[in-house]
């Protein structure tokens, strides 16, 4: 069985790490190159940069900082926001990033997908899903949580994997910041619907959310922020409970 992935995630917003709940009340959490730096020397698998006010101020990614953050992390690193054509994934490939992950840009042009897939690999193309549940449907979200569409959480997820994706990062707004764990019962319906790796985003409050949304949710990584943010758990610590519940995580501390 593949290792579980731990992926702290920067938010960022005017060029500083933030952290809100449930997509509100944001509040400024540090600076991020200091954090990925330390994230990277905590062993984890991974490091996710979200611009999350690009695409509604209708500007591209901070570059230099993803340039900074870049150059002083040795793991994975997704970056996303604000991305809407060929041309800015080259850019942040170029700047050090190793995979996009585009949102509403995907669902605005659901081609993007594909032509990010076929250029540079269904490896760099991570899609983000924003949803929420609302009336016992999952509705996907705009612009970092503000506008509904008509899309829905699973058919999107399978279009997506079918146009090229190579994994679904899904935060449900429900949840996210609330720290009473994730959406297992709709990663469970994702993970086994698709054959792509899954992110799980949006509950992390302890560690036992983290055994839960592997052995529940079925997911192939958890994503959280302020838990990592505030010292509240610490990556090495998180792997270490991990291994001892039985799920496999690449233990480097």
């Amino acid at each position: 069985m593949l290792a579980k992935r731990i992926i702290p995630c920067l938010d960022i917003k005017d060029g500083q790490t933030v952290k809100g709940v449930n997509f509100v009340n944001i509040r400024n959490v540090g600076d991020p190159v200091e954090l990925g730096a330390e994230y990277s020397r905590q062993g984890a698998d991974e490091l996710v940069f979200l611009d999350i006010t690009a695409s509604h101020e209708g500007r591209k990614t901070f570059v230099d900082l993803v340039r900074r953050i870049a150059q002083n992390i040795s793991i994975p690193f997704t970056v996303g926001g604000g991305i809407h054509e060929l041309k800015d994934v080259d850019t942040l490939l170029s700047a050090g990033a190793d995979k996009v992950s585009i949102n509403s840009a995907a669902i605005k042009n659901p081609d993007l997908i594909s032509e990010v897939a076929k250029n540079f690999g269904s490896q760099v193309c991570t899609v983000a899903i924003d949803a929420k549940l609302e009336d016992g449907e999952w509705t996907c979200f705009l612009n970092g949580g503000r506008i509904p569409t008509d899309k829905k959480l699973f058919s999107w997820a399978k279009e997506a994997q079918e146009r090229g994706a190579g994994e679904i990062l899904f935060t449900s707004m429900n949840h996210d910041g609330v720290k009473q764990g994730f959406a297992n019962d709709a990663l469970a319906v994702l993970s086994e619907s698709l054959s792509i790796p899954v992110i799980a985003s949006g509950g992390a409050g302890t560690m036992e959310h983290f055994r839960d949304v592997f052995a529940e949710g079925k997911a192939d990584a958890a994503l959280a922020a302020s838990i990592f943010h505030f010292h509240e758990i610490a990556i090495p610590d998180l792997k270490q409970y991990l291994n001892q519940q039985g799920v496999p995580v690449r233990l480097t501390c």
